[in-house]
């Protein structure tokens, strides 16, 4: 039989959960703020509701992945002094 491999990383719980949230994404490239404690962020939303975002960023010139970031900026501001 074969040993299995422990690798640690997969669903694995951090001992930090501060370090953990913090740590760049070692997978991830670039970001668009070039920002190294960025991380995406998945939600699922129906094809309907995707279109309409896709207008409404269309006629407010702006791109479909800056309006989500607007959105969560104004809804949950930095309270404790931290530049975004």
């Amino acid at each position: 039989m074969t040993a299995r491999r422990s690798n640690g990383g997969f669903a694995s719980r951090p001992r930090d959960a501060d370090a953990w949230i913090k740590a760049p994404d070692r997978s991830a490239g670039a970001t668009p703020e070039s920002d190294p404690y960025a991380a995406r962020l998945t939600v699922d939303i129906t094809p309907a509701l995707r279109g309409r975002i896709k207008i409404a960023a269309f006629q407010r010139g702006q791109t479909v992945a800056d309006m989500p970031r607007v959105l969560l900026t104004r809804e949950f501001p930095n309270t404790d002094g931290e530049q975004t």
